[in-house]
């Protein structure tokens, strides 16, 4: 009888957190989370695991589910994790990044609470503590369409998440050690699919099947630490059908780049011969190229798989191109971006340009890297939390960065805090240059974006007249090529103070990611939830008298 009134009373908390309808259901987990000896390349070395899985348990739900997850820490250090690309509508409370939360200390525990509103697509979860990310506690995370909204395809006959990405044998706390003397995590040594990698030796065993004449939705996402790989099925075409979230113009492809946490799904049909055949992932813009492999098998097929492995494209123009093929379905019944109607972004007047240049530079020697000439750093304090307890000045500035950078000569590159300072409900732009000789990956969270184009060269206004402003994708995530720019558009009508990094994760940990405050002037539930009565307290406003609510 406790057991079940404690559940009664944790979804009437949960509801009146979140202010959802009591019809919305509830989806319950219990991870814990622990060390574990893992050998995904054959080598030993210290993972990190959630209920004793690596990769993490795949989280299935559907549009508006409430998702409640009790995380139990059992690491030596703190911990938390990212849900990257749920939107937390009011809810940055959730969002799983040090400058929104503090972090759930070792041999404690922490409930998250969220709700997947008015979304659909895949998306994966991660840590966002230290270099656990280069550990594991990783998964895929999906929203399936209501039944009332149809997708634009028939029923898949199974739906594969697919998760990708480099791997170090060395240990997350090597690694870490590296980047805190000043040293680069250099290259990795492998690529693994799901967690593992074929030998090839005709002894692996499947890690999916498929039926003659089926067809299957895979939904592939870049788990990695730094590099881009590219996707494909030996034999078999794949149809775009999704991508973070968003359904696509449904396109056909014989390989996919996809950058680092970047998700794609798409359908694929057993219209060859019944046999085992290779999925491949393999770094991209690399001087050695270094390849994953797993085996799809026929149910019923015999014979190995071929050992000629379809060869990758070449070039980083070759990814720009198709980049251009992306499209947004406009005619598909699902659940949109809000603000609802945002669809015709492209007849929205922009109030403000931001240009956000990364660059690399040595601070007393050691590497950092900058968004406009500043190292972001995370104070004792989240910012989040110090914003909300008024006392915001004692632990950063905002706008520390300038909107437009010089456009010529590095500037000094110093650390702090980089907190935007928004206008609630605003349109904005925002360009990301990089003018240096890798590949960047960008994600924002708590919105989906319109990534409208990327170019070579430096951004202008002018450029804007290569803007898509009809079918861009709408999108978390974005790639900004060598010497080149990137543009996105969006309503910034989410309260919150929400995270804006890159995901590669040497970037971020020495400083390339900042923090955009939208701040609603009504204070009020209607924009934004009251700080959960859970939230973990640190720094200076742990003892602190806590704020008045905000009121409806």
């Amino acid at each position: 009888m406790g057991g079940v009134m404690f559940i009664l009373m944790l979804c009437l908390t949960a509801g009146a957190m979140s202010g959802v309808r009591g019809e919305d259901p509830y989806l319950f987990f219990t991870w814990n989370v622990t060390y574990g000896t893992i050998s995904p390349l054959g080598v030993p070395q210290q993972g990190i695991l959630i209920n004793g899985q690596f990769p993490g348990p795949n989280i299935n739900s559907t549009t508006n589910n409430n998702i409640v997850i009790n995380i139990h820490n059992n690491l030596h250090e703190p911990f938390l994790l990212t849900w990257s690309g749920i939107q937390h509508r009011k809810n940055s409370w959730q969002d799983g990044v040090l400058g929104t939360m503090c972090p759930i200390q070792p041999g404690t525990n922490y409930t998250y609470h969220f709700q997947v509103k008015d979304q659909i697509g895949s998306y994966i979860y991660y840590p966002t503590t230290a270099m656990h990310r280069a550990a594991g506690a990783f998964g895929g995370l999906r929203v399936n369409s209501r039944l009332l909204i149809p997708v634009p395809y028939a029923d898949p006959e199974e739906d594969y998440t697919v998760l990708i990405g480099d791997w170090y044998t060395k240990g997350h706390s090597t690694l870490r050690k590296f980047l805190d003397s000043g040293r680069s995590i250099g290259r990795p040594d492998g690529v693994l699919i799901n967690g593992k990698s074929a030998k090839g030796d005709g002894k692996d065993k499947p890690l999916f099947t498929m039926r003659a004449g089926k067809t299957y939705k895979y939904r592939i996402c870049n788990v990695g630490l730094k590099n881009s790989l590219n996707f494909r099925i030996q034999g078999h075409a794949m149809k775009l059908v999704e991508m973070e979230g968003s359904h696509t113009v449904q396109n056909t492809y014989q390989s996919l780049d996809v950058h680092v946490g970047q998700c794609f799904s798409v359908l694929v049909t057993a219209d060859q011969k019944p046999k085992d055949y290779y999925v491949v992932a393999s770094t991209r813009f690399t001087k050695s190229v270094l390849s994953g492999k797993s085996i799809i098998r026929y149910i019923g097929g015999k014979g190995p798989a071929s050992p000629e492995i379809p060869e990758a494209p070449i070039g980083w123009a070759w990814s720009l191109n198709q980049f251009r093929t992306f499209r947004w379905n406009l005619t598909a019944s699902a659940a949109r971006p809000n603000p609802q109607g945002s669809y015709h972004y492209g007849a929205i007047n922009i109030t403000r340009t931001i240009k956000l240049v990364n660059s690399a530079s040595k601070v007393d020697g050691k590497i950092r890297y900058a968004v406009n000439g500043i190292s972001h750093i995370d104070p004792p304090t989240p910012l989040k939390l110090a914003e909300y307890y008024g006392v915001a000045n004692k632990v950063f500035k905002y706008d520390t960065i300038p909107d437009d950078p010089p456009a010529r000569g590095a500037p000094k590159v110093t650390s702090a805090p980089i907190v935007l300072n928004m206008t609630f409900r605003n349109f904005i732009e925002i360009i990301f240059e990089n003018h240096e000789k890798s590949i960047q990956s960008w994600h924002l969270d708590g919105y989906s974006f319109f990534a409208v184009a990327i170019e070579p060269g430096r951004w202008t206004p002018k450029r804007r007249m290569n803007y898509n402003l009809l079918d861009a994708v709408s999108r978390h995530t974005v790639q900004v090529f060598p010497n080149s720019w990137a543009a996105i558009l969006l309503t910034i009508d989410n309260a919150g103070m929400w995270n804006i990094r890159s995901e590669i994760a040497e970037r971020r940990y020495l400083g390339q990611q900042l923090y955009a405050s939208v701040l609603s002037p009504a204070r009020s539930l209607r924009d934004e939830y009251n700080i959960p009565d859970n939230a973990l307290l640190c720094g200076i406003i742990k003892n602190l008298p806590k704020p008045p609510p905000y009121v409806i």
